[in-house]
């Protein structure tokens, strides 16, 4: 007697079905695993079975990357753009700034990259108030950088770039920390060499407007860090010449809403003299500070340097502590 193919298709659609929803089910929960783990936790459940390996990728893909830009080697100023892949761990190049640069601060907004001020000779004579942009690119590199207007504060150079989370602007906003104020036709006033003051930046203008100055006297010093907390504050961390103090830029304690933020000095790190280091909030909501120069007698008088492979974190507003990680 010949099989009913008909029964037979009735039975092994909804079956088939069935494990199609199952595989699909597994996957998402292995993404919402790698939601809930550490980057390095992460990579590891790829090796757990076929569903891992694809929720997490599915997770990863969501993820940013890392991006590097511009820069300084021994063939000169760099006008490149890289990103790192963080599914893949493989870098991939993005369109090449209009200006090649360094010394100069970028973050993204709104999904768009900004890059601020910069150098434009080896010497660092030139700092110049360019501001570029790449709001759309492709895997392959497609797309270009476009010129925005330029600061209206002037020439920057060694300053940190804060996004600057709101939705009223036309094209997002950026903190700028400043390091070296300069004049893209005339050279660097000593006096103003590394004035401790923060500008609010409107990237569809470009005007700047002075936010209240830093607590800390960072002249002759513009190795500083800096990162925005999920909550908005800024921390600054500056190095370099023997310092090693931090700050906050937030509400005021006990301050009524719609209050003026203000900066409050935080413990100092543990590291003297620790400059050009990276920074990042870790998935806990501490700041960490990571390897860098350090050195505890002032470059001004004739001190040096060494990398250190060191890393501390500070957990804001509860017990302020730094405390050591893993050095790198």
């Amino acid at each position: 007697m010949a099989p009913n193919t008909r029964s037979a298709a009735q039975h092994t659609a909804p079956n088939s079905w069935s494990a199609a929803q199952h595989v699909l089910a597994l996957v998402e929960i292995w993404a919402l695993v790698a939601e809930h783990s550490s980057f390095v936790g992460t990579w590891q459940l790829m090796r757990v079975c076929r569903a891992s390996l694809e929720g997490v990728k599915e997770y990863l893909g969501t993820m940013p990357g890392l991006v590097i830009c511009g820069g300084d080697d021994d063939s000169g100023l760099q006008s490149d753009v890289w990103r790192l892949d963080l599914a893949t761990l493989q870098w991939g190049p993005l369109p090449s700034l209009v200006v090649a640069r360094d010394g100069h601060a970028w973050c993204t907004v709104r999904g768009s990259l900004v890059v601020l001020g910069g150098c434009i000779n080896d010497d660092e004579e030139d700092i110049i108030s360019s501001v570029e942009m790449l709001s759309a690119w492709g895997a392959g590199g497609e797309g270009a950088f476009t010129n925005l207007p330029p600061l209206t504060c002037g020439g920057v150079g060694g300053a940190v770039a804060v996004a600057v989370e709101e939705s009223t602007s036309a094209a997002g906003q950026v903190q700028l920390l400043l390091g070296v104020l300069g004049g893209e036709e005339e050279p660097v006033d000593e006096d103003e060499f590394g004035v401790p003051t923060v500008q609010l930046v409107d990237l569809a203008t470009s005007v700047c407007t002075r936010q209240p100055d830093c607590l800390n006297d960072y002249r002759r010093d513009v190795r500083f860090t800096a990162v925005r907390m999920p909550d908005g504050r800024v921390v600054c961390a500056c190095g370099g010449d023997s310092h090693n103090s931090v700050e906050v830029l937030g509400p005021p304690a006990g301050g009524a809403s719609g209050a003026a933020w203000t900066w409050t000095k935080l413990p100092a790190m543990s590291v003297l003299g620790r400059s050009k280091s990276c920074r990042c909030v870790m998935s806990d909501g501490r700041v960490a500070v990571l390897s860098g120069l350090s050195g505890n007698v002032p470059l001004s008088i004739g001190g040096d340097t060494i990398v250190t492979m060191s890393c501390e974190a500070l957990m804001v507003g509860e017990d302020e502590h730094w405390q050591s990680l893993a050095p790198m």
